[in-house]
Parts: C-alpha cells; structure tokens; sequence
C-alpha cells in the first residue's frame, strides 16, 4: 500500500518556491516530510480515513518563514517587558511608565524597548534627567529599537556602579555630562551590561550579545522560569508562520536549555545557534568551543554550526564604522571592534575549521573590513563552499557591492531597518549618514543585481517580528529623495529571500526552503493570496496553520 498522508492541505495557491516557480493546488504530509506536491486531485489520493484536511481557503502555501536573523531569548524577554514603539512626547512616555511600574512593583529593574532616538525631542538626546521626572525611586533603562543605544536613571546608574563612569571597552561608551557623572546614555552592549545585570532573567538574556559567556550563578528557579520565557518566544514564533530561526547572539546557557526544550516536548521551530566571538576571546575559542559545540548541538532541530561577530555599532548612536567622517560629526569615523588584522585571523581560523562567519557591519568601513577578512581566509584556506556572511550591510560602497558575489557572501538583510520602514524615525539616522551617502543604503537591489545572494529578517526584538509585516516593509519601501534609486527586489526574490535562499545560506537546501516531496514538513498557510493581493495589504494576511517537522505548531481559531 502506497503511503498515506497524515495531513493535507487543499484549496490553495501553493509556491514551492522551487528554482522554476512551480505552483500547485494542494500538498500532502508524511510524518515530517512532504508526500506530495500537485494538483488537488492527485494529491487527494493520498488521503486515507486518518489524514488530517486542511482548507486553505485559497489562501497562500509557502514553506515555513526561516527568520535568518534573530534574538531568541531577548525577544522572548521582550514579551513581558514595556513597550514604548510608536510612544511619542513626555506626557504619553510618563503615564506608559508609570502604569508599567504600578503594574510590576516587584521587578529589580523596569525596563523599556524600542524607544525612539527622539521620543521627547528631535533635537535633545535623552537623559537621565528626563528619566528621574517620570521614575527616580527604582531603576528603570529603555533602549532604541536597535539595541545599541540605552537610556538609564540614576538610580540605574548608581545600583550598577557606573554613576561615575567606567571604561566598557573600544566601540563602547558610557556618555558623560558636563557635571562629571555619567548622563544617561549608554552605547553599546557593555555600556548597558552593568545596568541590565539588575534585572534577572532580562539581564541573562542579553549575555549572549553582551559578552557570548555564561551567567555566573543560575538557581533552577531561574533557569525554569527562563526555558519559561524561551517557550512562549519560541510559540510566539510558531504564530507567525516561522519555521526556522537562526539566531545570531549564543552563549552555552541558551544552546542546553533549548536542548532541554527538545529533548522534553520538541521545539516548535529548528534552531541554527551561533558561537559568538568577541575581541576579548582567544582564537583559541573556535577550536575549543565553537567546534565542540558544532559537534555536540549537530541535529536538524538544533545547530550550532557557525561564528557571529559584531565589527561596530549603529550610526544613530556614532558606534557605526565608516570610510568618510560622520556627516554630523566631522572628524569622526567610528571605531572598529576588531582590528583588521586581528578579524582577518579569526576569520580564517574559522574557515579552517569548516565554521561559516556572520559580522555585523552597518558602516561602509565595517563592511570593508569583513569583506578583506573574508578574502584573506580564501587566499589561505583555498576555495570551498563557504556561505560566510555580512549582517545588515546598510551602507556599501559600490566596488565593495562587486566583491560580495565574487567572495560568495550573502547580504542578510532586514527590510523593517530603513529609517520611515516599520515606524523608524528618519531622524538622526539621515543627518549622522549624510545626503552624499544615502543611495548607498540599504541597497538590496544594486547588490540582487550583482549576484550576491539576499537573506531577510526583521532582526527581533529590534524590529516587529511579523514575517508578512516585513515583507509589506520590503515591498512598500520609499525613497527619502525623488532621484534616489529603488532598491526593492521583487515579490518572488522577496519570499525567496524568508525561505529558499535562508534554507542555502545553512547548508540545508536539499532538505528545505522548498515544498517538494522528501523535504521536511514545514510549511505555512496564509490567510490570503499574496500574488493577488495590492503590495499595501501585504501586512493584512496572516498565518492560519504553521506546520513544522509534520507538526502543526499554530492553527488560528476562525
């Protein structure tokens, strides 16, 4: 008897997201592979009296959204911290707050997310003056939706030592006001380390960007309460239609209690994990612990199987690297994380370790400097199939857009980034970057167009994580100044850029990205018809039914 299927989806629009663009009418499910892709009739044939039917309602099928630029435990943390998105004047922030702190008058520290750089002022930065007039009694932080930049109370900084100034490390800044004492302001992850140590399961969350290490003491009340916080972030995912997630901070604590979560009710969505190599770690580091991991966390459910690093900051904040000075700042460039040199060794320790690399890089001199890394691992190891990576590549000059596709780097993009894009601000991104260099950014297009393959993500919790939010971002995007080029790819470049190329960059494209029969059963239902819906309704249709591994993870209640 020829294998029946356990689940069938009928009555939909289905992109396999093949090389071809094949479509089809319905698919069917085996234990956690795809049986069948085809028309309706023929797929109906697999049935048996156990098979599970799912009416898509002439909606979209695709295989499941992979998020291929994300932070788990801090956007799981993020669920039950303050949001301040679109919170706009002190009035509005004061009463937010307030209510917050009412509401949660045992947390050790209030803290805040996705505060705008000008949430009082589209001229004056932040202070912890500010902050005292709305909380001065317990400590309170918020930060930028990047995560770059945070604003910290008094009594944030005094708790955490750093009222008076500390030195964070190069890239790093505890800002200091004219009265001697640190004004609030806080650049970079070890700025905002001591103050967010304050705060239990958000601090330990951050240890994977912060420092890619372990928390120093963990009772099993906390470590429960946290694999608690994984779990809903990890449902959380599973609701919007996301299958795969490749996370780009890791420390050993993340890795063991998603094992743990595996191992005790199954994750509902497959983990690729990073090592995270940070300037102070010795190249030793990649040998020791990145491939051990690599060999210990190998399954398709849970990987780690690559290194991220961070080569600068952002430029609302200054922490970007450039060639040319800061628009706003004359005589200012940025400072690197990593010398040259000293990332160009990593890099190809790395690469002889068979280990693929993501650097975050904003800046056009950031970018540079991972791109020359990446080329002396080549000239040292020889050519293989690498999949090395730059994280975001917001500005690229045009001789550096050429070497992407010739060093085989993909450009991992994120469609929510651009400053008037999921409720960005344009202000200061446009004034610290500079008019001369806007037709640089973002530029998705220029880099489609010489080769250079394109991953997109939202980079949760920086942005809203909604995979159909950004690829209404992606597909809505407008130029800041009529002559400035249009970078936006296609629709069908844009949904291969969430499943089959996301699929390629982690070495699994024989086995998913694409609905074809023997590929793991992942697979998402839309509640529209994304080709026949206008671009500016994109954003209106949402999951019905997620499906990973065979397993249905969400299923909407209409």
């Amino acid at each position: 008897m020829a294998t029946a299927a356990t689940i069938i989806i009928r009555n939909a629009r289905v992109l396999t997201m093949d090389e071809t663009g094949t479509k089809a009418d319905a698919v069917a499910i085996a234990g956690n592979r795809i049986l069948a892709v085809g028309r309706e009739a023929d797929v109906l044939a697999c049935r048996s009296a156990d098979t599970q039917i799912i009416d898509a309602g002439g909606g979209t099928v695709l295989p499941g959204f992979n998020e291929s630029h994300m932070h788990i435990f801090g956007g799981s943390a993020s669920l039950r911290e303050l949001s301040l998105t679109g919170i706009r004047g002190f009035d509005a922030f004061k009463r937010k707050v307030q209510d917050y702190a009412v509401a949660n008058p045992d947390l050790s520290l209030l803290v805040g997310r996705r505060a705008d750089y000008t949430i009082f002022s589209q001229i004056d930065r932040v202070t912890r003056h500010d902050l005292d007039r709305v909380i001065a009694d317990r400590p309170f932080v918020m930060t930028a939706p990047d995560n770059h930049t945070g604003w910290a109370n008094t009594e944030a900084l005094r708790q955490a030592g750093i009222l008076h100034g500390r030195d964070v490390g190069v890239g790093n800044e505890i800002v200091m006001g004219d009265d001697g004492l640190a004004n609030g302001e806080l650049r970079e992850s070890s700025a905002m380390a001591p103050v967010m140590a304050l705060g239990g399961t958000g601090a330990r969350s951050m240890l994977g960007v912060q420092t890619g290490g372990e928390p120093a003491h963990v009772t099993d009340a906390e470590r429960a309460a946290d694999i608690a916080v994984i779990k809903q972030g990890l449902a959380y995912c599973a609701s919007l239609g996301i299958t795969s997630v490749q996370n780009m901070d890791g420390n050993l604590y993340q890795l063991e209690m998603l094992d743990e979560i595996e191992r005790t009710g199954g994750l509902p969505v497959r983990m690729r994990m990073p090592f995270h190599m940070k300037n102070f770690m010795p190249l030793s580091d990649l040998t020791d612990k990145a491939a051990a991991w690599r060999s210990r966390f190998h399954t398709d459910r849970l990987r780690c199987d690559f290194v991220k690093v961070f080569m600068d900051g952002v430029a609302q904040s200054g922490t970007a690297v450039f060639i040319d000075d800061y628009a706003n700042r004359p005589g200012w460039k940025g400072d690197p994380l990593f010398a040259p040199d000293h990332f160009a060794k990593i890099a190809t320790e790395a690469d002889r370790l068979g280990l693929s690399v993501a650097v975050h890089a904003i800046g056009d001199g950031a970018v540079r400097i991972v791109l020359d890394g990446y080329q002396a691992a080549i000239a040292a190891n020889g050519a293989r199939d690498r999949r090395n990576r730059v994280e975001h590549a917001e500005i690229v000059q045009p001789e550096d857009v050429v070497r992407f596709a010739e060093l085989d780097t993909v450009a991992s993009m994120q469609p929510t980034h651009p400053p008037g894009s999921a409720g960005m601000p344009l202000e200061p991104y446009l004034s610290c970057v500079g008019e001369a260099r806007w037709h640089l950014t973002f530029a998705w297009r220029a880099l489609a167009d010489a080769g250079t393959k394109i991953v997109f993500a939202t980079d949760w919790p920086v942005s809203p994580l909604a995979p159909m939010s950004c690829i209404y971002d992606a597909m809505t995007r407008k130029v800041w100044k009529q002559g400035l080029p249009d970078q936006r790819l296609t629709l069908m470049e844009t949904l291969a850029a969430y499943t089959r190329t996301s699929a390629w960059v982690e070495f699994m494209e024989d086995r998913k990205g694409m609905l074809k029969p023997g590929y793991l059963a992942d697979v998402v239902v839309l509640s529209g018809d994304v080709e026949a819906a206008p671009h500016e309704r994109l954003a209106d249709i949402r999951p019905t039914t997620t499906i990973c591994d065979g397993r249905i993870t969400f299923q909407s209640e209409s």
